[in-house]
């Protein structure tokens, strides 16, 4: 265990990162200066202990400077999706109370458009109004602050249920900057990480998971190597370059990998791997057969969130017996929770409740926090699913988006689990259209390999591959096809957009 610190005595030279597709490189000696100048830079604009700073970058070297000159700083992190119009990132930036963000010229005209009143530097070149951070940060010593304390990361929703929200943890009470986390335990217990790992990132740093893992990663002393932005191709090109030996995946990327040809995956050596994580979404049970079958028993699957009130684990292995299943808790007791919060019997469905001693609250949102707690003290991610008498998890879907079509409760996730493996679907979204008699019907939003393709001929096609393992009730009554669904880098679906937009359509 330790920190960049540590690892910078210890083995200067070693690549603490390195870009997949330039191959540019910061050892730890460079990371341990580089983010002690970060540190002097938050000093300088007058940032103490428990103030709050933004970044909204594309994924560069600078966000890890950034990220550990703020965990030495004691100050809190937000890291923003380059994805988000500016009324939404100054949505992020005025309820996080963030003093300064550090943004790319890769968001253009939106760096234009923020209102929010911070100080502000630009990465990647130069942006009328903007301070330079490179130059900012040329200016400053590369020997540690005086008076470091260890900062924390306040991440915030991806919104894909309602407007984000931070999630809020309080300062590390140890100020020690070294002092270990329970993540890079985690890492090195469940999913085998180590100061060998040579762990692939194929996914945004702005998101909960790749960011938290990255780190974990240092704080452990391996090397991480990142993707500028994410192809299936590049990710098992990167793989062989490097000879990766650890990851972390989200099931789309799974998807698109295994959807390239045939000899084009087989081109490949991907013989290091020896953990594959996954998680943010429910992994399709053929997509996932097929990704062990390709590469192994190297996928260890969990399920968490950004809240961080537990975590369920399950390798390769034991998911070959409990298929579907997310596994079990490590740190938590789970319970499934009828309407009242009470334990419903061992099979049956309900809410899933993590019983755990970790606390967050969603910031400047005591309602929604409340939300998230049942009268026994246990917290919800708003999941619905069941425990087998293995204590085995598996998931249902979110309760939000849950179709009632004539008084039966129906799930996408089963249906969009079975289409998205038919050979010519990409993607696909089920959501729950207005329907006069049924109150709801559900509509399958479907994203074709091709676009030629989309039209009546696939829709027979797709009706009839779904009656092959479907119920009636859940048979798509409508299916759209689209170029693209808004789809968030991690594999998570903005469904609420599509939903909103049918509703909407039946009001106009």
């Amino acid at each position: 265990m330790g920190h960049p610190v540590v690892h910078a005595a210890a083995y200067p030279d070693k690549p603490a990162v390195i870009m997949a597709g330039s191959g540019e490189t910061v050892t730890y000696r460079q990371l341990d200066e580089r983010s002690n100048q970060c540190a002097h830079l938050f000093r300088s604009l007058g940032l103490k202990h428990g103030d709050t700073v933004a970044l909204c970058l594309d994924n560069r070297l600078e966000f890890f400077d950034l990220v550990w000159g703020a965990q030495r700083a004691g100050l809190i992190y937000v890291a923003i999706s380059c994805r988000l119009t500016a009324s939404e990132m100054d949505y992020i930036l005025n309820d996080s109370g963030s003093t300064a963000l550090f943004a790319s010229t890769y968001l253009g005209a939106t760096l234009d458009q923020l209102q929010s009143p911070v100080k502000r530097f630009v990465l990647g070149g130069e942006h009328a109004g903007w301070a330079s951070f490179a130059d900012a940060v040329a200016a400053m010593p590369t020997t540690p602050i005086a008076d470091e304390r260890a900062g924390t990361d306040m991440l915030y929703s991806s919104g894909t249920t309602g407007q984000p929200k931070g999630v809020r943890f309080p300062l590390p009470e140890d100020p020690d900057i070294a002092s270990p986390n329970a993540l890079s335990g985690l890492a090195a217990m469940a999913f085998k990480f180590s100061s060998d790992s040579i762990y692939l990132s194929p996914a945004p740093l702005y998101h909960a998971a790749p960011l938290r893992w990255c780190i974990a990663v240092h704080r452990l002393g391996g090397t991480v190597v990142v993707m500028e932005k994410f192809d299936p191709e590049a990710a098992l090109a990167a793989i062989e370059k490097y000879k990766i030996n650890a990851s972390q995946w989200v099931p789309t990327h799974f998807a698109r990998m295994l959807k390239l040809p045939d000899d084009v995956r087989n081109r490949y050596d991907v013989s290091s791997l020896e953990t594959a994580v996954h998680a943010a979404a429910p992994c399709p049970i053929p997509i996932k057969e097929a990704m062990i079958e390709w590469w192994g028993p190297v996928l260890r699957e969990y399920y968490a969130g950004t809240e961080g009130q537990g975590i369920t684990f399950i390798s390769s292995e034991e998911w070959l017996t409990h298929k579907g299943s997310v596994g079990r808790p490590l740190n938590a007791v789970m319970h499934i929770c009828d309407e009242n919060g009470d334990d419903v019997p061992v099979g049956q469905e309900g809410t899933v409740f993590f019983e755990s001693a970790a606390s967050f609250s969603y910031h400047n949102d005591p309602e929604k926090t409340k939300s998230a707690t049942n009268k026994h003290g246990w917290t919800t991610l708003g999941d619905v699913g069941r425990l087998d008498e293995e204590g085995y998890l598996y998931l249902t879907d979110r309760k939000s988006f849950m179709i009632i079509s004539g008084g039966v409760n129906i799930y996408p996730q089963e249906i969009e689990n079975h289409l998205v493996t038919h050979p010519k679907v990409r993607d696909v979204a089920v959501i729950g259209g207005p329907h006069d008699e049924m109150g709801e019907e559900v509509i399958a939003v479907v994203q074709p390999l091709d676009m030629a393709d989309a039209g009546d001929a696939l829709r027979d096609e797709l009706t009839a591959y779904a009656r092959e393992k479907l119920s009636g009730i859940k048979i798509p009554r409508r299916i759209d096809f689209r170029e693209e669904l808004p789809r968030h880098d991690t594999g998570k679906l903005y469904k609420r957009l599509l939903r909103d937009e049918y509703w909407a359509q039946q009001k106009g």
